[in-house]
C-alpha cells in the first residue's frame, strides 16, 4: 500500500521548486525573458528556504538563472549566481566533473559578453580542459567548449588561431547530430564574423544565412537569437554596399528586440545605434541626390 506526499512535506516542497526551476528554464529558451525571470525568483526564494546552502540540487536553478541574467544584460547577478554554484560544485564534486566545466564555460561566455576576453579565456581554456579529461578530443560537450574558446579568441583578434576550431567543432556536431543542431547555428554565425573581420565577405553571408535558416527553424522567427543574426547580417550588408537591404534587416531585428528584451539591454541599444546610423547616412545620401 502506498501513499500520497503531503503537499507541504520537504519533499513535496522541493519537487515544486525543481518543477517551477524547469519551467522557468524552458520559458528563458522561448526568449520570454520577462515572464522567466519572475518564476526563477519564486523558484529561488522557496529553495532557499528548503535547501541548505551547499545542496548540489541548487546548482540547476542557479546556473540556469544566470544564464537568463546574462541573456537580460544583467551581467554582475549573472557573475554571482555562477560563481555561487561553481563554489558548491567544486566543494561537492571536486574540481574535475561535468558541472565544473559548464560553469566555466558560462563565466568564460559571461566575460564575452562582457566584452572582457582577456579575462574569459583563461576560464574557456579550462572548461575544456576539464571536459577534455572526462570524454576525451571528439565529444559534442567538449566542441561546445572549444567553440566557447574560440569566440573569445575572436574577441582578441586571434583569428587565426580561432577558425580553425569553429571548423573543428562544426565538424563534431555535424556528424554528432546532423545539419539542424543549434550549436551548429552558433558556429556558424562565429565563423561568418572570423570571415567578415578577414574580408571573406561572401563566405560570411553564406554562413550567416545558413545560421538564420537554422536558428529560424529550431527557435522560431521571433527569438531574439535570431535577431541577432539578422543585425550581423544588416552589419554586413552595408559593408557590401546594400544600405536598403540592410535596413530592412536591421528593422525587422528591432522588432524582435524590442518585444523580447528590455530597453536598457546591450543587443537592442547596439541594434538600435547600428539603424540610426545607417537611416543617417541614407539621409544624406538622398538629400545630395536632390541638389
Amino acid at each position: 500500500m502506498t501513499t500520497d506526499t503531503p503537499p507541504d512535506s520537504d519533499e513535496a516542497q522541493k519537487k515544486m521548486v525543481c518543477e517551477l526551476a524547469l519551467r522557468a528554464a524552458e520559458v528563458c529558451a522561448q526568449g520570454r525573458y520577462l515572464e522567466s525571470e519572475a518564476m526563477f525568483r519564486r523558484a529561488l526564494d522557496r529553495a532557499e528556504l528548503i535547501f541548505a546552502d551547499d545542496d548540489t540540487q541548487l546548482l540547476p536553478l542557479l546556473n540556469n538563472f544566470a544564464v537568463l541574467y546574462k541573456y537580460s544584460g544583467r551581467f554582475d547577478e549573472a557573475e554571482r549566481m555562477y560563481r555561487r554554484a561553481l563554489r558548491i560544485a567544486e566543494s561537492r564534486f571536486g574540481e574535475i566533473h561535468a558541472v565544473v566545466a559548464t560553469l566555466y564555460h558560462n563565466l568564460g561566455g559571461l566575460e564575452h559578453a562582457r566584452g572582457n576576453y582577456a579575462a574569459g579565456e583563461p576560464l574557456a581554456r579550462r572548461s575544456v580542459e576539464i571536459r577534455r579529461a572526462l570524454l576525451g578530443e571528439d565529444h559534442p560537450d567538449v566542441a561546445a567548449d572549444m567553440a566557447a574558446l574560440a569566440g573569445i579568441l575572436d574577441g582578441l583578434g586571434r583569428y587565426d588561431e580561432s577558425e580553425p576550431i569553429y571548423h573543428r567543432a562544426l565538424e563534431i556536431f555535424e556528424r554528432e547530430s546532423g545539419p539542424d543542431n543549434y550549436e551548429i547555428a552558433i558556429n556558424l554565425n562565429n565563423l561568418a564574423a572570423v570571415y567578415a573581420a578577414q574580408g571573406k565577405l561572401e563566405d560570411a553571408e553564406r554562413m550567416y544565412c545558413r545560421a538564420l535558416a537554422i536558428k529560424r527553424r529550431l527557435l522560431g522567427v521571433n527569438h531574439p537569437d535570431v535577431a541577432v543574426t539578422l543585425n550581423n547580417l544588416a552589419l554586413l550588408a552595408k559593408r557590401r554596399g546594400e544600405p536598403i537591404r540592410a535596413a530592412a534587416m536591421y528593422e525587422r531585428a528591432l522588432v524582435i528586440f524590442e518585444g523580447a528584451l528590455q530597453p536598457t539591454h546591450p543587443r537592442l541599444l547596439t541594434c538600435r545605434a547600428n539603424y540610426e546610423k545607417l537611416r543617417r547616412t541614407l539621409a544624406r545620401s538622398a538629400a545630395q541626390k536632390k541638389i
